[in-house]
């Protein structure tokens, strides 16, 4: 196990260095820069500004520069924000995000796994009608045509809750539903397709021939094989659901990391746009670590070993 996790920890510190070296080269690629303005700044002041973030030296010395400030978890000065650095707009900004993200990554998980469940368990029955077309159009409609909906009929006609900012707790019940819209029906579908396959595998068959009871075949012996396929779209959907919050803060108003990373690509802040990047890709690397290393609580019969995942005795789930 500590063998595997040197190796995957190794492996994230050169995914993280390939990721920040391209980064930089096609934030360099971009047209402009951080000071184009549609009223021109004078030359003397740009030269300045260049002087100032170290943009006058040549790119690769540039380069150097910022690769060692990364080693050091330092992304710099953002170019537009006067006073403010990378580092600090994370620690003020994150927060809010993480909070919606966490909340609607619970709704998801929450109601997603019982709702897989009673689908697979009364298929082809009205509930799974019901379930089913529920998950497709939470699927085919975008988060931003939910959020818009939500603050038109909640905010607007209902008067129900604030339509936009952030403040109170109340502020943020509908970035929340818009953001699990989609996770939601993407936990339910996975899981219903999976207590759909586990309940027809020959252990389970053997389990029913045996007389156990249905709380035992379903809730003992299968739904605990039907979560892994759920264990291994958890990760990245986490990330998703806090990366994908771009929109839903545009819309909401809400002041969180995704509202500064879109802020950030617009006005082409070199810095910003290095140090979100990099940080969003390692939340990505460590949760997707930390879910490779949860398989093997879930199901003891999943080993890791030598840098691979394998499956020791009995069926694979």
């Amino acid at each position: 196990m500590f063998r595997y996790i040197f190796t995957r920890v190794c492996m994230a510190i050169l995914v993280i260095f390939f990721i920040a070296t391209l980064t930089f080269w096609l934030s360099r690629a971009i047209p402009g820069g951080p000071f184009s303005r549609e009223r021109p700044l004078s030359p003397l002041i740009i030269a300045n500004l260049e002087r100032k973030y170290n943009l006058d030296k040549p790119v690769f010395q540039q380069y150097l520069h910022f690769m060692k400030n990364v080693a050091m978890f330092d992304f710099g000065p953002s170019y537009l924000i006067p006073g403010e650095t990378v580092n600090s707009i994370i620690e003020r900004t994150f927060p809010v995000s993480c909070y919606l993200g966490i909340w609607a990554f619970l709704i998801a998980i929450t109601l997603g796994i019982p709702l897989g469940i009673i689908s697979a368990l009364l298929e082809n029955k009205t509930p799974d009608a019901v379930i089913k077309v529920m998950t497709t159009l939470f699927i085919t409609i975008p988060n931003f045509v939910v959020a818009t909906m939500l603050m038109y009929f909640l905010g607007y006609k209902l008067r129900l809750l604030p339509p936009a900012l952030w403040g109170t707790w109340k502020h943020a019940i509908m970035p929340i539903v818009a953001l699990a819209a989609l996770p939601l029906a993407t936990v339910t579908k996975y899981m219903r397709s999976s207590m759909l396959e586990v309940l027809d595998a020959d252990y389970i068959r053997t389990a029913k021939a045996k007389g156990a009871s249905s709380f035992t075949v379903h809730y003992i012996h299968a739904l605990k094989n039907a979560l892994l396929p759920i264990l291994t779209v958890s990760g990245p959907m986490f990330v998703w659901i806090i990366c994908g919050s771009v929109v839903i803060e545009q819309i909401f108003a809400v002041p969180g990391l995704g509202k500064q990373f879109t802020k950030a690509i617009f006005e082409r802040d070199y810095s910003m746009i290095m140090g979100l990047t990099i940080f969003y890709a390692t939340i990505l690397i460590v949760i997707t670590l930390l879910v490779d290393v949860l398989y093997s609580l879930v199901d003891p019969r999943i080993k890791i070993s030598q840098g691979r995942k394998s499956l020791q005795g009995g069926e694979s789930a």
